[in-house]
């Protein structure tokens, strides 16, 4: 079966109570990559859910949805398999090579399993972080490229918020609602030089990590970088080289050819809603100051968009270049990485208002397992009543160990690399 034809068949039987024919859609669409989607509705017109899918080469069809609700759920579909409806299909999933999830997924048709996926759940949990999934069952192993999920979910996402808010007669190209918060990159000036040796930067921020120069910041900060340097304030750059990164949620980590004097605390315990935080960045470096700024907000909400558990929501300002900065508790530990705004431009063309102060940063629990992972050594504070400091102090001390992190792109790399 074409993608397309599968697409319909799939997201058809997952959501629609009788047979295929009873759904509708795609309406508008979701373009990431090879995976393919939109909006349904049920044979009534209402809103049922968004999803998107692709054909791997194993002749397998593979689809991600969300419910109207926020509940999520994956599709499996093949043309070899004969299965029967209502009888548990057992599936062994495995992310990037930890221990497999045993999980029982459900057919729908001969062809086709819904697995649930809770949204507190291990498993989507795993399955938004990770990079390849391998899928076991009947006895046969199929493989999946996990890398686009990063854009995929918060289209998806983005789907079911905008067609809730405005209906599917309104329907477009569900982008993300989220973009990051990394400042554009600037040509450099050199216009009588050859295009294939022009170069282009942009800027981001970063935060020591480690006793042995480890530096943490956002994926797609030093995403693509031919070169990326590091300095503190008023300090010289230093080359920093990539030592491991995670797309799907937007770390990277970076090390020194030798360490800092000073190195950020993780805060161990967590963060309640309504508690003060210290956003610390580059925004606009060169436009605005050299300098970092300093803005101070509080915890809004203890997820993103749609309950992503991974974030936290603050309101403390954040603009293009505070990508990957700390942001404190009121103690000065690190409590978060920041890492996106939310696009207002987007959110008041589907809503009809401009958002302000709504932004976001990576939850510390998601930073600890990356660093682990990675092997760092990096130190730890727990929240104390008393241990409360102030913004100027808490500002002193992020001097010493947060960096302004500059990525250079060369345009012949970046032509090869798009090539390939």
């Amino acid at each position: 079966m074409r993608v397309a034809i599968w697409a319909v068949v799939v997201a058809a039987w997952l959501f629609a109570s009788a047979t295929p024919s009873s759904a509708r859609g795609p309406y508008g669409s979701i373009t990431v990559g090879n995976w393919k989607g939109g909006a349904f509705t049920d044979e009534s017109g209402a809103f049922t859910h968004c999803s998107a899918g692709s054909t791997y080469q194993s002749g397998i069809f593979f689809m991600v949805a969300v419910a109207a609700n926020g509940s999520w759920r994956l599709g499996l579909a093949h043309d070899s398999w004969r299965l029967t409806p209502g009888e548990a299909f057992p599936l062994a999933l495995t992310f990037d090579g930890q221990p497999a999830f045993n999980v029982y997924g459900m057919p729908l048709g001969e062809k086709l399993v819904n697995v649930e996926m809770p949204v507190n759940s291990a498993l989507i949990n795993q399955f938004r972080k990770a990079r390849q999934m391998t899928a076991f069952a009947q006895g046969q192993l199929f493989q999946f490229n996990l890398n686009q999920t990063a854009q995929l979910l918060p289209a998806l996402l983005n789907c079911v918020v905008s067609v809730k808010k405005n209906g599917v007669s309104n329907a477009g190209e569900f982008a993300v609602a989220t973009k990051p918060a990394a400042a554009p990159p600037q040509q450099a000036a050199a216009p009588n030089a050859p295009p294939a040796k022009q170069a282009r930067s942009g800027t981001g921020t970063g935060f020591v990590v480690s006793d042995s120069g480890h530096v943490v910041t956002n994926h797609h900060v030093v995403d693509g970088c031919s070169e990326i340097t590091g300095n503190l304030s008023g300090a010289a750059p230093v080359k920093l080289r990539l030592v491991s990164d995670d797309e799907t949620n937007d770390l990277a980590l970076l090390q020194a050819p030798s360490p800092f004097k000073d190195v950020a605390s993780i805060r161990q315990n967590s963060i309640r809603v309504g508690d003060g935080v210290v956003a610390i960045g580059y925004p606009y470096h060169g436009l605005l100051t050299s300098d970092f700024t300093v803005t101070t907000g509080i915890v809004s909400s203890l997820s993103g968009i749609l309950n992503d558990t991974r974030h936290l929501q603050i309101s403390a300002a954040v603009q293009p270049g505070n990508s990957g900065g700390p942001l404190f508790d009121l103690g000065g530990a690190v409590v978060g990485v920041v890492a996106a705004k939310l696009d207002a431009v987007r959110m008041a063309r589907a809503t009809g208002s401009i958002p302000e102060n709504i932004n976001f940063a990576i939850k510390t629990g998601a930073l600890r397992d990356f660093l682990d992972n990675s092997a760092v050594m990096y130190r730890t504070a727990e929240w104390r009543d008393g241990t409360k400091k102030e913004t100027s102090d808490i500002a002193k001390d992020a001097r010493g160990y947060t960096l302004l992190i500059t990525c250079t792109v060369n345009e012949q790399s970046a032509s090869a690399k798009k090539g390939n």
